[in-house]
């Protein structure tokens, strides 16, 4: 152990070893990846580098920069550098500093980057990664080389000997991965970045209070506690603009800000590059929106919700500027995408106007404390998908037991709507489409942080299949992953990305 230690060493130690071995003519080459979990293949591919010369240094990625979905690196950064250096062909192994390559190389200045076979096809690399690692070795006068051996994918073995999921869940992934592919998927999401996407609904600002229980006071029933900090992020429909930004060039968004404590800046530093604000304003005194959470600090539970709102409804001049700006715009975009949270928004006026005029219309209505269960689907007379939650389709058929493929396809029936996405939380969706009739998707989360807003990173990446018209058994898996992801992070603290989302549909079905 004491042996392998000593082959570990900081990047930055790790360079001036390099620079003073190179004095001595020595060649030093280059291996990174994630390594996760070490097998044969990597093994092979470090002894195959280790031929081309004197030194061999591998760089393994950090765990906060594996993006092969919440479930993986399957070994932290530790153990997988701890195995990698107890190889006798490795000289020395580091945990990188940066989710890429190329500083690391910049920084170490290798004579050979070596990287396997299946590298060599460079556009089949949607990440850009290794055109990127390329320009780099280039810039500091080395050479970039490509072993050929066997090959294993290291997201098979975990799925199939070290598998995360429910024996049940694994088998349905089986099942998918025979039916679809990655590139089935990567396909259906390169046509939709083309797509003009318009979002439109309330911005919400979620701020988390956080705080350590002190316990009852003196002389009341009132719990106390004491304030941490505090964090916030914007919610709402800038969320869902956020999203869809991340695998679209053009964005629009419509939202109201308030008239008082708009939070304009912070709402406009948060939101995507390509996203284009079409920022419209209260009337009155009324704030733009805040749900502000008190939460125990450790562990992360939420205490109770405090609203600042104007929950009097849309105001006639309000309701003429929306409708206005929708009949503008409406006719420019591919894709519109509601996400109606009931706070007075989207009167019948405007939903007339989205209903008869939008191209083509994704809706998810919201019930939460603030509209206590008036907000509800049927108010929208058309769409052509819709994404909700089981609760929410439960409470427009005012059913709490029936049997829910029954409220769909009655629901679906008036609103003309032929295809849906039924969100159930653990038990994962119920789906329907006209064409495909119901299919059942598992759960493919593992590790839930946070449920806030991940109802409206399903809606935001499915809306773009839908749109296209996937099938709806895809839908519902890409809107299992996006959820996936979503309540792994707290509030909105992260965005769905392209090349992170693909990396985790690719290692699902490996």
């Amino acid at each position: 152990m004491a042996k392998n230690n000593t082959k570990v060493a900081e990047l930055q130690a790790l360079g001036k070893l390099l620079s003073e071995s190179r004095d001595g003519n020595k060649k030093v080459v280059l291996c990174h990846g994630v390594f996760d979990p070490l097998h044969i293949g990597h093994i092979r591919h470090f002894e195959h580098a280790k031929k081309m010369g004197d030194i061999l240094v591998v760089t393994v990625t950090p765990d906060k920069y594996v993006n092969k979905g919440p479930h993986r690196p399957a070994f932290s950064e530790d153990l997988r550098v701890e195995a990698i250096a107890a190889l006798d062909c490795v000289d020395y192994a580091s945990v990188n500093s940066w989710p890429t390559a190329e500083n690391t190389i910049r920084l170490l200045r290798p004579d050979y980057y070596v990287k396997g076979s299946e590298y060599q096809a460079t556009e089949k690399d949607h990440t850009g990664g290794i055109v990127s690692e390329r320009s780099a070795i280039d810039s500091v006068g080395g050479q970039i080389a490509f072993t050929e051996d066997i090959t294993f994918s290291a997201s098979t073995l975990v799925n199939r000997y070290l598998p995360v999921f429910p024996e049940e869940v694994s088998q349905y992934l089986t099942s998918f991965s025979g039916r679809y592919s990655a590139d089935d998927i990567l396909g259906y999401l390169e046509r939709g970045r083309s797509k003009k996407v318009l979002v439109v609904g309330e911005t919400i600002i979620d701020e988390y209070v956080f705080c350590q229980t002190l316990g009852k006071s003196g002389k009341e029933p009132v719990l106390a506690t004491q304030y941490k900090s505090s964090e916030k992020f914007a919610g709402g429909i800038v969320a869902v603009a956020n999203h869809v930004s991340g695998f679209c060039d053009q964005v629009g968004m419509i939202t109201f800000l308030g008239s008082v404590d708009s939070q304009e800046d912070f709402i406009r530093a948060q939101m995507a590059a390509n996203v284009e604000g079409k920022l419209l304003y209260m009337e009155g005194n009324a704030p733009t929106i805040v749900k502000k959470r008190f939460v125990e600090a450790y562990p992360f539970q939420k205490l109770f919700e405090l609203y600042e709102m104007d929950d009097e409804g849309n105001k006639p001049a309000q309701t003429h500027a929306l409708c206005s700006k929708l009949e503008a715009l409406l006719p420019e975009y591919d894709l519109v995408i509601v996400t109606d949270y009931g706070h007075g928004m989207l009167g019948p006026e405007a939903v007339e106007v989205l209903c008869s005029q939008a191209p083509w219309l994704a809706v998810n209505t919201q019930a939460n404390a603030g509209n206590r269960g008036f907000n509800t689907i049927s108010k929208y007379p058309r769409a052509d998908y819709v994404c909700m939650s089981e609760s929410e389709m439960r409470l427009e058929a005012r059913s709490r037991s029936g049997d829910l493929k029954d409220i769909i396809l009655n629901v679906s029936e008036k609103l003309s709507c032929p295809q849906m996405v039924i969100t159930q939380g653990q038990s994962g969706s119920l789906c329907y489409s006209r064409e495909d009739g119901f299919v059942d998707i598992p759960a493919l989360a593992i590790n839930v942080v946070d449920r806030i807003g991940a109802g409206d990173a399903v809606l935001s990446l499915t809306s773009l299949f839908a749109v296209q018209n996937a099938p709806v058994e895809m839908l519902g898996f890409i809107g299992n992953v996006a959820g996936s992801e979503a309540v792994a992070t707290m509030g909105h603290r992260q965005s769905l990305e392209f090349v992170p989302f693909m990396r985790h549909v690719e290692t699902l079905l490996k």
